[in-house]
């Protein structure tokens, strides 16, 4: 296990406070777009999460009041042209590297979403474990606006799960922007907040989950991805075994102890 709360990244900006880390990328000017550069250390920074010992959540949030305004039309989409088959590939691959990495990064994400999260960006809060917005908030899965196919990043795969096939469909082929009212009501915004209370309501539930059973979050956050590929007894059985091993942690004795004593338990995470 290693401590994060001294990384130095180039490419986005980064805090650790009370087990809980905020990411934010740093172009606000432009409305934060991803680099190929960027791209890599945020799948970098997400596959050594993992292996953090002093964060136990994490925050994407918002900078400048926008979230991420996908690949970079000069950085990215031109270079793009130009390359081979061999290396287009190499590049959608990372880009996919980094929704794995999120994925399995054994932390609950919370993306705090104010203003443009369109292309990668929209992936990026779709790929989080919770999604807070604001009334500015506009998502869109552009991919079709710039001749390609709405299949990017795993959006085929974990749209539908989120928002519905229909309505998936929709956006993906259209890659019109989906408003906050709509992404609340299908369920892709958990809640939506006023811009000026969203990182502190996002900052709120961070700790709330940071200060939980943070082992058995992971097996949770394990399990809610994992299961997407399980029949239900499948389902049912891994999570047997998955309770089986939580009941043997030193926070589930901690929560019975508690409550005997009528108190509220504190979690270590072990």
């Amino acid at each position: 296990m290693t401590e994060m709360a001294g990384l130095k990244p180039k490419h986005f900006l980064w805090s650790v406070k009370d087990r809980v880390a905020t990411v934010r990328l740093d172009r606000p000017d432009r409305k934060n777009p991803l680099t190929f550069d960027s791209y890599a250390e945020l799948r970098d920074m997400f596959r050594a999460l993992v292996y953090a010992s002093d964060v136990d959540v994490l925050v994407f949030a918002s900078n400048g009041g926008n979230f991420c305004s996908g690949g970079d039309v000069h950085d990215i989409i031109g270079p793009l042209i130009g390359l081979d088959m061999k290396g287009l590939l190499a590049f959608t691959r990372m880009t996919g590297d980094l929704v794995k990495a999120m994925i399995h990064c054994g932390k609950p994400i919370i993306a705090a979403v104010d203003g443009v999260a369109v292309g990668a960006g929209a992936i990026i809060a779709m790929a989080a474990d919770i999604r807070l917005a604001t009334p500015a908030a506009k998502c869109a899965f552009l991919f079709t606006r710039v001749g390609l196919a709405g299949c990017d990043m795993g959006a085929c795969a974990m749209l539908p799960r989120i928002i519905g096939q229909g309505r998936a469909a929709e956006l993906l082929y259209t890659g019109r922007v989906m408003s906050a009212d709509e992404g609340a009501a299908w369920g892709f915004w958990n809640v939506i907040h006023a811009p000026e209370v969203l990182d502190g309501e996002a900052m709120t539930l961070a700790k709330r989950i940071a200060a939980g059973p943070t082992f058995a979050h992971g097996i949770t956050k394990t399990q809610l991805n994992q299961e997407w590929n399980m029949s239900l007894d499948q389902a049912i059985e891994a999570e047997a075994q998955a309770q089986a091993i939580c009941m043997q942690t030193r926070d589930f004795e901690r929560a019975y102890r508690a409550f005997v004593a009528k108190e509220k338990p504190v979690f270590q995470g072990d």
